[in-house]
């Protein structure tokens, strides 16, 4: 033993990524990546070793170690060592871990796909546990090759999945996925109360009427607890889709949680990024009330064409609005006030511009009312 750890290795295995957390019992375990546990063999410089330097090929086994392994988190361990940590099933029960557990290096690497826990962690002492990969005993003769390990973690029952906490939340999770939500808890009933049942309905109330969205949940919600649950939200993807609202004279556009995008006319298409910031704040109102006021958001094919110039009056490319099928032609209305004209150089827009949305089911007229730039 004194020899072994005289003579550190100058080969190792290590795990490309680590697992990804929380782990339960009966599920898949994947990488953080959400691929296979990947194993690689390389130098001390975690520089890859191809298999040809070796004299056979090599075989590669995963094994479960106590959490606590190696103590103080030295990093030099020896074989014996190691060997000592691996935690067996317990008594009367099946292997502690299954699936593809004994695997043949290829090209320096192997993946270990379909290996689950069917045990949780909580009858060890420090109640995690890693998983290590060592060469298989007996089917290599040759310079030791260190071992591999994961960082600890625990393994919990399978039913806790059932109420487990996605991260990042998903558009169509249930909305108590999300941090301090517990399910049929207090802020879950709220919630369903006002008919935010999901994730993006969620982030479309919050996007819409922060303020609002809190006092939905309640005065006895803390600070720290409100931050916890839209610092969560805030991390789901929303997607890459774009929905559009149109009226008489304009087109908003939006992402799924109503985000302004822009907006559109006959005349030019704008995207939010072309527009100083009074601007913006004004179309980000339009989209907010828009859907506020239960305007119906339609999915669009794609992203209007940046190039179009911010401001155009009396010359219009015609090929604009040809290059977006998805968007029907929107005609002129003499009931409404329309200019897009007589930016300043500032940038500012005019007192009188006005757009109107329409809305069949808010108003029999089938008009909203006109909202004027200085209503910002």
């Amino acid at each position: 033993m004194h020899l072994e750890a005289a003579e550190p290795p100058s080969i190792k295995l290590i795990f490309k990524r680590q697992p990804s957390l929380p782990v339960f019992t009966g599920s898949k375990i994947e990488d953080e990546d959400n691929n296979p546990l990947q194993v690689l063999l390389v130098d001390n410089h975690n520089i890859e070793i191809p298999l040809s330097t070796l004299s056979s090929p090599l075989k590669v086994e995963v094994v479960v170690l106590d959490g606590d392994f190696p103590p103080d988190d030295l990093e030099d361990w020896t074989s014996t060592e190691f060997q000592k940590s691996i935690v067996k099933e317990r008594t009367g029960k099946r292997p502690l871990i299954t699936g593809e557990i004994n695997l043949t290096l290829r090209y320096g690497t192997a993946s270990f796909s379909e290996i689950t826990f069917t045990d949780n962690s909580s009858w060890i002492r420090c109640r995690h546990f890693r998983i290590g990969a060592r060469v298989a005993p007996g089917s290599y003769d040759g310079p030791r090759i260190k071992e591999a390990m994961t960082v600890p973690f625990v393994v919990k029952d399978h039913r806790g999945e059932l109420y487990r906490k996605h991260y990042p939340p998903s558009l169509n999770d249930e909305v108590w996925r999300l941090e301090k939500i517990g399910k049929d808890g207090a802020f879950h009933r709220k919630l369903q109360a006002e008919n935010i049942n999901t994730v993006q309905d969620f982030l479309r109330h919050l996007v819409i009427d922060p303020d609002q969205l809190r006092k939905i949940l309640g005065v006895n919600m803390s600070d720290r607890t409100w931050e916890g649950i839209i610092n969560h939200a805030r991390t789901c993807d929303v997607g890459k889709k774009i929905y559009f609202c149109r009226g008489p004279n304009c087109t908003l556009l939006s992402n799924s949680i109503c985000e302004a995008l822009g907006f559109m006319t006959d005349r030019m298409t704008i995207l939010l990024n072309d527009l100083n910031r009074s601007q913006k704040t004004y179309i980000q109102q339009l989209v907010r009330e828009a859907c506020q006021n239960g305007i119906e958001l339609q999915e669009a094919d794609g992203l209007p064409n940046p190039n179009v110039p911010l401001l155009q009056n009396e010359s219009v490319h015609q090929g604009v609005m040809e290059s977006l099928p998805w968007c029907p032609v929107i005609q002129e209305s003499a009931a409404i006030e329309y200019q897009i004209g007589g930016f300043d150089e500032a940038g500012a827009p005019p007192n009188n511009l006005q757009i109107a949305f329409s809305s069949p089911a808010q108003n029999p007229a089938g008009l909203m009312p006109p909202i004027p730039w200085n209503h910002v």
